[in-house]
């Protein structure tokens, strides 16, 4: 993110019927802000165009007492028009290869649970729920060590 490109990722918009799934980019931005040393955003441009937006979490302290440092995928918008074209999937091999960078075994994401929600997609790239939840929200993990994970 830059200050060249930030009207770009502002107008990076889901479809209306996933506005409840994910939060709005506004909103990554003010976290972003918020934890400058943990938020990782950036705009998802194809030549130029902004096709969508991700904002990873990097090293955070996931139970608030040390027992559990994760990395992961924090926010995931894709333009309403651009869904369906591989930028998700490219997204999400771009935190596995930051994480890996960092040293990171394993990538951690959660989704709105129900038929409306992103869960297929995400089992679709080999995230498996672990049986945990975070603000109504299930947890899952990516395995990195695994070849085919990104």
């Amino acid at each position: 993110m830059t200050p060249d490109n930030l009207d770009a990722a502002l107008g990076v918009r889901v479809r209306p019927d996933q506005e409840h799934a994910v939060a709005p980019v506004v909103k990554s931005l003010a976290e972003a802000y918020a934890y400058p040393g943990i938020a990782w955003p950036r705009l998802i441009t194809d030549g130029g165009r902004p096709v969508g937006f991700l904002m990873a979490f990097l090293g955070i302290d996931w139970h608030q007492d040390g027992s559990a440092i994760r990395s992961g995928l924090w926010r995931l918008n894709i333009a309403a028009g651009e869904q369906g074209r591989g930028y998700g999937r490219f997204a999400v091999a771009q935190v596995a290869a930051e994480i890996r960078r960092r040293g990171g075994t394993q990538l951690h994401v959660t989704w709105h649970p129900g038929p409306d929600g992103p869960e297929g997609f995400y089992l679709g790239l080999g995230f498996r729920p672990n049986g945990e939840r975070s603000g109504g929200q299930t947890v899952g993990v990516l395995d990195l060590t695994d070849d085919a994970a990104g």
